[in-house]
């Protein structure tokens, strides 16, 4: 019996868009927040991003009504006792993401996998926290996760076999193409990535160029689909800085430094299109 109920943790961005693949493939999924408004929220962006696919002619209605009645919202962690996989998609913080595995710890049974949507944080440090490590690992989804085919799989030194090969079955099922990675800061889609990014932020904050002019430039010369201070928008600048931070305190490398005006903008809310102010204004 593979994986039937999903439970999720976090309904923001990367949560509702778990809960939407793990839906429209027939799985049933609890979606926790620590709030019935956020709950609701994060319900009501997988409702529109249906739409949209309506709108594409991906999908009929139909299958709108039928996703969204497979997804149950829910602020009790009580919810998750019956699923067979519990996936935490906090902030990307790493005592909070301690505190929420304790408690899906104490609720679910030894053989309910745990993973983590972490970007950065160690699996091996998040790991040691539970009982029973060997079925915990990451599950690292990319944004938009609904149309994004990548899922990263990251063991930590812990992470039995069972898991392993239970989640990449899980990642397929759900149309995605899985890699499975060795536990490092960054894995390896974001090791490349966001150095790249934070980067960009020194070539800006240089004058060596415009920030329309350095997309192109990433976009015409790298073949890139968006320029790396677009993508950082999109991220959230907030993101961008707490990864190169993460890197920067685990690698012990200069080479890591955050870019001092990637942290000047943070510092100032401008986080990109989540605040409506980034790099670009939206």
């Amino acid at each position: 019996m593979g994986i039937q109920k999903v439970g999720i943790i976090g309904a923001g961005t990367m949560g509702n868009g778990i809960a939407q693949a793990c839906a429209v493939v027939g799985l049933q999924v609890v979606m926790v927040d620590i709030s019935e408004a956020a709950v609701q929220k994060g319900i009501a962006n997988v409702a529109g991003s249906l739409d949209r696919l309506i709108k594409k002619d991906k999908i009929k209605p139909a299958d709108k009504d039928a996703a969204l009645a497979r997804i149950a919202g829910s602020t009790d962690y009580a919810a998750l006792k019956s699923a067979d996989i519990v996936i935490e998609a906090a902030t990307e913080n790493f005592d909070l993401k301690v505190k929420i595995l304790k408690q899906i710890d104490a609720l679910v049974g030894a053989e309910t996998i745990i993973a983590s949507n972490t970007s950065s944080i160690s699996i091996t440090k998040l790991a040691a926290v539970v009982s029973h490590p060997q079925r915990f690992i990451g599950m690292h989804f990319f944004n938009p996760v609904p149309l994004m085919a990548l899922v990263e799989i990251i063991r930590g030194l812990q992470t039995g076999d069972a898991a392993h090969a239970a989640v990449e079955a899980f990642a397929k099922e759900l149309g995605k193409t899985p890699i499975t990675v060795k536990n490092a800061p960054g894995f390896v889609v974001n090791r490349i990535l966001v150095p790249m990014i934070n980067e960009a932020f020194f070539v800006l904050g240089e004058g060596l160029a415009t920030p329309e002019e350095i997309d192109n430039g990433m976009k015409l010369g790298c073949n890139h689909p968006i320029g790396p201070l677009a993508l950082a928008d999109m991220i959230g600048l907030d993101v961008c800085l707490s990864v190169m931070e993460v890197y920067y305190e685990e690698f012990a490398d200069s080479k890591y430094r955050p870019c001092p005006l990637l942290k000047e903008m943070v510092a100032a809310g401008y986080l990109g299109r989540k605040s409506g102010r980034g790099v670009y204004t939206y």
